[in-house]
C-alpha cells in the first residue's frame, strides 16, 4: 500500500492548496473592521477526501491565522495529515469590497497558485486554480465553526472538512 501513499500525496497537492485558500478566506464580516477580522487565531477539525476511484479518507487540519490591514489581510498556514500523507501550506489573501483574492504555496512540493471570488455575509465562494487543477470551493462560518467543501473534476473530487476555533 505505500503506492497508494506516494499517489495520495500527488493528488491532495491542489484541493489542500485550494482548501487552505478558503479556511483564510471565509468569516462573518464586522463591517467597521474587515471580513477578517474575527479570524484570527488557531483552528482545528477533521473531514473526509472523496477521490475519483470512489475511495474515502479522514483528513485532519490545523490552522494559525494571522489578521493585518483593518482586518482585510489575511496570512494563514495549515498543516493537514492522513494516514497516507502530509502537507504544508501558507497563503497570502486579501479582501477588496466583496471580492477576494490571493495567493497559496506548498512549501515541501513546491506548488503554488491564485484564488479569485465573492465574500457575502457568513459566506465565500472561490474558484481556486494551479497547474493542472481547477476547483470551485464554499466556506460557511458560524460563530467558531466553519464548514468547508471543495469539488472538482479531478482525481480529487470532493473535499469536507468542519473546523472550530481553539
Amino acid at each position: 500500500m505505500k503506492g497508494l501513499g506516494s499517489v495520495m500525496k500527488k493528488r491532495m497537492v491542489f484541493p489542500v492548496g485550494a482548501l487552505a485558500m478558503m479556511l483564510m478566506s471565509a468569516t462573518a464580516s464586522h463591517a467597521q473592521s474587515g471580513p477578517f477580522a474575527s479570524f484570527a487565531g488557531s483552528w482545528s477539525g477533521t473531514g473526509m477526501v472523496s477521490l475519483s476511484d470512489g475511495s474515502n479518507e479522514r483528513i485532519r487540519c490545523r490552522a494559525t491565522y494571522n489578521v493585518g490591514d483593518g482586518g482585510t489581510g489575511l496570512q494563514q498556514t495549515l498543516r493537514c495529515a492522513s494516514d497516507s500523507y502530509r502537507f504544508d501550506l501558507s497563503s497570502d489573501v486579501v479582501a477588496r469590497g466583496s471580492n477576494v483574492s490571493g495567493n497559496w504555496s506548498e512549501t515541501s512540493r513546491n506548488v503554488n497558485g491564485t484564488l479569485e471570488g465573492k465574500v457575502s455575509p457568513g459566506q465565500i465562494d472561490v474558484f481556486v486554480q494551479a497547474a493542472g487543477f481547477a476547483a470551485n470551493l464554499t466556506v460557511r462560518t458560524s460563530g467558531n465553526r466553519q464548514t468547508v467543501s471543495i469539488s472538482s473534476q479531478g482525481e480529487i473530487k470532493n473535499v469536507s472538512i468542519t473546523l472550530t476555533r481553539g
